[in-house]
């Protein structure tokens, strides 16, 4: 095997296990750990639409060079997490109580977090076919925008209902479909840089509609000032991150 497949395959192993960086949670109390998931909805609320205005958006626009193909796979996108949404809530509506415990808004978010992570995993292994620098770069890139990203999934996750070990289990499972994309892009080499055109666009519709419809809605069911201005700190917080990323990139 090429040393390039043996650093790329290495690199997403790293990024996927900062999936599991909710197992930090595990000794914390139920009831302590209430009190903080509302700030980790808002840091996710934060995170996703910092990701997709500042990272998914201006990269999809540059990528593809059709900005109306590129438009009409962001609604797409939207559209698609609207559909998945509406036949899970009417699933969540016609099983027994005890299987209709989890919101499917946890389901959505597994999902998009899914495609993000297959992104990654494309663009770092794709990264890795141009050189070993340029690899390790990218790694750097996608690994310290993981971090805030997954804490805000994990949050999301629990809030839906989620034991702390099973949130842990799916957002490592989503993690691991970042080897995926490495294994697509090193074994198609220059046809994956076609991927992301498509993929980029739909993921950052995803994350509109998860964010504007599901997340930010629960944020307006706390009406305590105080609470509602660390909400807003926190959903800063999230953008800043993302924001921040983008100048360590440069």
């Amino acid at each position: 095997m090429p040393q390039t497949w043996w650093y790329a395959l290495l690199s997403v192993v790293v990024v996927s296990l900062a999936s599991l960086i909710g197992i930090v949670t595990i000794s914390i109390s139920e009831q302590r750990l209430q009190k903080f998931i509302f700030f980790m909805v808002s840091l996710a609320v934060g995170a996703m639409f910092g990701d997709t205005c500042i990272h998914l958006l201006p990269e999809s626009f540059e990528q593809a060079g059709d900005r109306l193909a590129t438009s009409l796979y962001i609604l797409t996108g939207i559209f698609t997490f609207f559909l998945l949404e509406k036949f899970l809530l009417w699933r969540h509506e016609h099983v027994p109580q005890k299987d209709a415990a989890i919101h499917p808004v946890g389901y959505v978010n597994l999902i998009a977090d899914g495609l993000h992570n297959l992104i990654d995993g494309l663009l770092i292994g794709a990264s890795y076919l141009v050189s070993i620098p340029v690899g390790l770069g990218t790694t750097l890139a996608v690994l310290l925008h993981e971090i805030p990203q997954e804490i805000g999934d994990f949050g999301v996750l629990l809030h839906a209902g989620f034991s702390k070990t099973r949130a842990l289990s799916l957002n490592f499972l989503c993690g691991t479909l970042s080897i995926l994309g490495a294994l697509i892009a090193l074994i198609a080499g220059s046809a994956a840089s076609r991927f992301p055109i498509i993929i980029l666009p739909l993921t950052a519709g995803g994350f509109i509609y998860i964010a504007g419809s599901d997340l930010v809605p629960e944020l307006h069911k706390e009406r305590q000032p105080v609470k509602s201005l660390i909400q807003l700190l926190a959903i800063g917080l999230g953008v800043g991150l993302m924001l921040l990323l983008t100048m360590l990139e440069r």
